[in-house]
Parts: structure tokens; sequence; C-alpha cells
């Protein structure tokens, strides 16, 4: 039973180190190769540090500064959340397959080990929702699906991958419960029958002192 357990909770640990690689290759390609646009044409760039529309009259790309999004409706406090959200989830999810890992080092705390990794692949996965979210709400008046690009479609992969990596985290935290209970058990086990064997050393050597006296 004990090694069924374990045999389950290393295919968990491996699919959740999987999961972790490519939701970090998609964060990277959106936020690092792409500049974190999720808009990219040649008349209009869309991003979390790049608002770009098309000048009819200068007939040109115009990108705007920070401070003159606000005449166009957008929050300039929620754009920087947006930000601060959605790159946190990156730092996070580099992190997370490092708290992986650990859990397979934890032996008799595998359980609280597991519970950390939920609370960080949580987080990530929660900041880059929220975020992502913050952004297409202020933005969204200039924003059609048509014209969303690789770097909205790779963060949105990243987020699926970030779901299924917190509910194999908690599947594995699962089946770590019963294999700690188990080796406690095994442990009490084995303590009382070294008990009891000493108990019945010392009645056995009780006879045998009264003879040699």
């Amino acid at each position: 039973m004990e090694t069924r357990m374990r045999t389950r909770a290393g295919l968990l640990s491996w699919s959740i180190l999987f999961l972790a690689a490519g939701s970090i290759v998609l964060m990277l390609y959106a936020l690092m190769w792409e500049a974190g646009n999720i808009i990219n044409l040649p008349k209009k760039i869309i991003g979390f540090y790049n608002f770009c529309l098309w000048n009819q009259t200068a007939g040109e790309l115009q990108c705007l500064q920070f401070k003159d999004l606000k005449e166009l409706g957008i929050g300039q406090v929620e754009l920087v959340l947006a930000r601060l959200c959605v790159y946190m989830a990156q730092v996070l999810c580099l992190f997370s397959p490092f708290f992986t890992l650990q859990t397979q080092c934890a032996n008799k705390r595998e359980r609280e080990a597991w519970e950390v990794t939920l609370v960080v692949l949580g987080l990530s996965a929660t900041f880059l929702a929220g975020g992502l979210s913050l952004f297409l709400l202020q933005t969204w008046s200039w924003i059609q699906l048509s014209e969303l690009s690789g770097g909205f479609m790779a963060l949105a992969g990243a987020q699926a991958l970030q779901v299924l990596q917190f509910f194999a985290a908690a599947a594995a935290a699962a089946a770590a419960a019963p294999l700690s209970s188990f080796g406690r058990s095994q442990l009490a086990r084995q303590k009382a029958t070294t008990r009891e064997q000493s108990e019945l050393a010392e009645v056995s050597l009780v006879p045998l002192c009264a003879n040699v006296t």
C-alpha cells in the first residue's frame, strides 16, 4: 500500500513539474518576448507597457504616454495593479518547481510541504487571472477578439496550466496524508513491539536471577 501511494505521489510530482515548465515557457514568451503585448499589429499595439493607436491624420502609429491614458478612461492605479499582479505571477511561477522538488525531500513533513506548494500555485494562478482580467476591463473598448495576438494566447495557456498544477498538487497533498498517517502508525507499531519484547526479556530474566541466588 505504501509503495503504491508513493508511486502515485511521484507521478503527480512529475506531472506538476512538466506543467510548470510549460507555464514558465508561455509566461516568458508573453511577458518577455512579446513585451507584455496582447495585441501586436502594424496599426495597433496594446500591452501592459505599450498603448499605441493608429493616427489617421498623421498616417502613423502613435504611442501614448502613461499619463495620457487617463484621458482615454484607463485608470492608472488599475493599470499598475494589473502589471504588478501579472509580473508577480511570473515570479511565483518561476519558483514553483523548487517547492515541488522540496516535497520529495520532506519525508515525514511531506503533507506540510505540499500545502506550501498549494499556496504558491494558488497565489500565482490568482495573480495572473486577476491582473489579466483587470487589464482587459480597462482596455476592452479598444480590443477586438480577432486582434488578440500570441501574447494573450500564451497568458491564457499559462493560466490553464497553473490551474492544472493546482489540482495536481491538491491530489498529491491528499495522497500524502494517508501516507504520513501510515508511516506514523508503522512507527507506533514498531515502538509497541519493541516495548513488548523488552518486557518479555525482563520477565524471562527474573527466574534466572532467582535460580542463581
